[in-house]
């Protein structure tokens, strides 16, 4: 199967609606379990438990920058600008896209780390901004990263709902070409889903996504192979099945890393047809695939509920 032949379209899926938590640091201080921090290795930085959706609802006490050990060294350890703030970077921990940028001062990295809720310093406002506070578009915070001239930071992170203030996914929906006739710029955020920055297999399952749409209208030709194995869902399951006998093939019969990764790429494009055939996203998959991180495979799997007959 020549995945080369499918065109590439850009897009974000759909944001995820839950229950809204709450930022509100007026409770009783939360115990931090404390984690050490590389860069000083006589200090110790403590990180809180991620709170659940539902948990997240419950105001969660901020202490001083001062109470913690190591906030002080790690924030001067920072290179804030001028205006003492550094830029911060929204990334989905699951998928990769980059969602949103904002900027941070002490207080509002001090809060992050401390509640795991993105936390930042609105220069319009002139102020803390809990994202969320106000849309409920909460952003679940699950790791800081600090680049490596430590003047900019990364949240990497679970939304609640969409990331730009205009009701899109991402902040990133325009996309800027130099053709023959001059640079172009196109999309905006009422169709943000053509041109949002996303990785390969997120562009993948967009083009299938596309593919299904466009089976819904009349067509004149001979249908794609993505729109047959929309079509038979039989046929998918057979693809799927075959793909993955011919990569075992290639470790049984020593065929090499490259025959392996094109088995491997037939195997993943079959078998996201199959997902989209049954509703279900890579987003899913990923989240999914997080939950089950340091968890024994036997344990999980004995976790699982019975298949229905």
């Amino acid at each position: 199967m020549q995945l080369s032949s499918l065109s590439k379209t850009q897009s974000i899926g759909a944001s995820r609606q839950t229950t809204t938590p709450s930022c509100s640091c007026t409770s009783a201080p939360v115990p931090l379990p404390k984690h050490r921090m590389p860069s000083l290795p006589a200090r110790r930085i403590s990180f809180p438990k991620l709170p659940s959706v539902a948990s997240a609802a419950a105001p969660a006490h901020v202490q001083p920058e001062t109470d913690v050990i190591g906030m002080p060294q790690f924030l001067g350890n920072l290179k804030f600008n001028q205006d003492g703030l550094v830029a911060v970077i929204v990334q989905h921990i699951d998928t990769g896209e980059v969602l949103m940028q904002a900027f941070a001062d002490r207080a509002a990295l001090n809060e992050t780390l401390q509640t795991r809720l993105a936390t930042f310093y609105s220069r319009s406002r002139k102020g803390r901004w809990c994202k969320g506070e106000t849309s409920g578009a909460f952003i679940h915070v699950h790791k800081v990263f600090v680049d490596c001239d430590r003047d900019s930071i990364i949240y990497l992170s679970d939304p609640i709902g969409p990331s730009c203030h205009t009701g899109a996914r991402t902040c990133w929906f325009s996309e800027t070409s130099l053709g023959t006739d001059g640079v172009h710029e196109t999309g905006d955020h009422t169709h943000h889903a053509d041109h949002a920055p996303q990785t390969t297999l997120l562009s993948l399952e967009q083009t299938i996504a596309k593919r299904r749409d466009a089976m819904q209208q009349p067509s004149e030709g001979k249908p794609s192979w993505t729109a047959r194995l929309l079509g038979n869902p039989e046929l998918a399951c057979k693809k799927v099945r075959e793909e993955a006998g011919e990569l075992c093939q290639t470790l049984e019969k020593s065929e090499g890393k490259e025959r392996a990764a094109s088995e491997m790429a037939d195997l993943l494009y079959h078998a996201m047809v199959l997902l989209n055939l049954q509703g279900v996203t890579m987003e899913e998959v990923l989240r999914e695939l997080r939950r089950r991180e340091g968890v024994s495979g036997v344990v999980e799997k004995a976790s699982r509920q019975t298949k229905p007959q």
